[in-house]
């Protein structure tokens, strides 16, 4: 095997006994770093210390990472001005923040067979929003909905 020191330096090409022999002198470990290398390529370390530094830079990178949740917003074909402005100024609070919005809209009852009114309403939704968000899944019919998912505006995929 390629034996690497404790100084990262290349020790050359030794057997295992001697490999593990100079570890325990040096009381370390012998890692395996690459095992399917010709030959394979172990270091010498405190295996204990680098298990720390591994979990403490995931850690790190955990924190940094952004989560981004999908909030709904519910409609309705035949929603008043006054509660579609509420909605709108939800959904546009959801995309300032950084998060994906799902606009769905119910059909109760036979207002199903005027799925163009449903149309409408999300259209308009959509125009509204455009300044803020983009589309990420363009609206479709789905069961008894209609529902399209908005992403703020520069995390939108590129077509």
């Amino acid at each position: 095997m390629r034996l690497i020191d404790t100084r990262g330096q290349m020790s050359g090409v030794v057997d295992l006994d001697s490999a593990l022999d100079s570890a325990r002198r040096q009381g370390m470990d012998l890692v395996e770093i690459s095992p399917n290398a010709t030959p394979p390529v172990c270091k010498i370390m405190d295996f204990g210390k680098y298990r720390y530094e591994e979990q403490k830079r995931l850690k790190e990178m955990k924190k940094k990472q952004k989560k981004v949740d999908t909030k709904e917003i519910k409609l309705s074909p035949r929603i008043a001005i006054g509660d579609y402005n509420v909605k709108l100024g939800r959904a546009k609070e959801f995309i300032n923040a950084g998060n994906k919005v799902r606009v769905s809209l119910y059909f109760r009852g036979r207002e199903i067979t005027h799925d163009e009114v449903g149309y409408e309403v999300i259209r308009r939704f959509k125009k509204d929003m455009e300044e803020v968000a983009a589309v990420e899944v363009e609206p479709r019919f789905e069961g008894r909905q209609i529902f399209m998912i908005l992403v703020p505006e520069g995390s939108a995929p590129q077509s």
